[in-house]
C-alpha cells in the first residue's frame, strides 16, 4: 500500500470517527476524556504543552450540555489537571486511577503514597541538563525521558534496581510513551472509569471514553461493562467506535459537539 493510499484511508477513518462522534447525544453519555495526546499534543515535556482556550470552551459547554457528567481520567495528578484547564476543575480521575474527584467543588480522594526514600531514591536517576526529567505525583513517580531517549536503558536499569532496593513495598511499572512511571500495583484507568459510572450524574448514562496510549488501554476494556463507545488517537484496538488522527481532530470533534442546539 502507497503512503498517498494510507493517508486516504487515515482520512477516511479519521471522518467516520468525526461523524460517529457528532451523532452522541450529550443529555444520555457520560464523556471521559484522556488529557495528553488525547485532549492535547504531547509536548517536549508534561511541562511543556499547550492547552487551547477553545478546548476549555467546549469542555465547560459540554460539561453544562451532560449534566456534569463529563471527567478528565488521565496519569496527571488532579492538581496538575486544575492547573492546565483553569479555571475549569472538573471531575477528574487522576494518576491513572490513584485520585478521583467526583464534582467540580468536590474533595480529591487518592491511595497512600509510597515512603520518601523510595521516591528520592528514584527521582535520582532525573537530570534535566541531560533532559531527563521526573514527576513526584506521591503514590508514584513517572521519569519522563522524550528529550532524552538514549537514556531508556539506564534509567530501566535504575528502576529496577530502586524496586529491589524496597522488597517490602508492593510497586509495577506502568510503560508510556518515553516514560517510566512507578506506582502501587492494581491501579489503573479502567477502576477509575468503573467507579466514577456507580455516582451520579454519571451513573445510568453511556460512558464515551477517548484515549490514545496503552494506558488507556484498561479504561477500554472497562467500556464493555456499561455498553459503552471508546474512541482512540491513532491506535487501532479492537471494539472501538471510531479512531481519530490527532488530538486537533478530537478537538474539532468536541467543538462541534458542543455547538449543537
Amino acid at each position: 500500500m502507497n503512503s498517498s493510499t494510507t493517508n486516504d484511508r487515515q482520512d477516511d477513518v479519521n471522518a467516520a470517527a468525526l461523524r460517529s462522534f457528532a451523532a452522541l447525544d450529550p443529555t444520555t453519555i457520560a464523556l471521559l476524556l484522556d488529557v495528553d495526546g488525547t485532549l492535547i499534543d504531547i509536548g517536549p515535556s508534561p511541562f511543556e504543552v499547550d492547552v487551547p482556550r477553545t478546548l476549555i470552551a467546549s469542555l465547560e459547554r459540554l460539561y453544562d450540555m451532560t449534566g456534569g457528567a463529563l471527567a478528565l481520567v488521565s496519569g496527571r495528578p488532579i492538581r496538575d489537571l486544575d492547573l492546565l484547564f483553569t479555571p475549569l476543575k472538573l471531575p477528574a480521575v487522576g494518576g491513572h486511577g490513584a485520585e478521583m474527584r467526583l464534582a467540580d467543588d468536590g474533595q480529591v480522594a487518592r491511595i497512600e503514597d509510597l515512603p520518601q526514600a523510595m521516591r528520592t531514591r528514584l527521582i535520582a536517576a532525573a537530570d534535566p541538563a541531560t533532559g531527563v526529567e521526573f514527576e513526584d505525583k506521591g503514590y508514584s513517580v513517572a521519569l519522563h525521558y522524550r528529550k532524552a531517549p538514549e537514556h531508556e536503558d539506564r534509567l530501566r536499569t535504575h528502576v529496577s534496581e530502586s524496586r529491589a532496593a524496597f522488597p517490602a513495598e508492593a510497586t509495577e511499572v506502568l510503560p508510556g510513551k518515553m516514560m517510566i512511571e512507578i506506582k502501587r500495583p492494581g491501579i489503573d484507568k479502567g477502576g477509575g472509569v468503573r467507579e466514577l459510572m456507580r455516582h451520579m450524574p454519571f451513573r445510568g448514562r453511556m460512558p464515551v471514553f477517548i484515549g490514545d496510549d496503552v494506558t488507556d488501554e484498561a479504561a477500554f476494556a472497562a467500556l464493555a461493562g456499561f455498553g459503552g463507545k471508546g474512541y482512540s488517537v491513532s491506535r487501532e484496538i479492537a471494539g472501538l467506535s471510531g479512531i481519530f488522527s490527532a488530538p486537533d481532530d478530537v478537538r474539532r470533534a468536541l467543538q462541534q459537539l458542543a455547538a449543537m442546539k
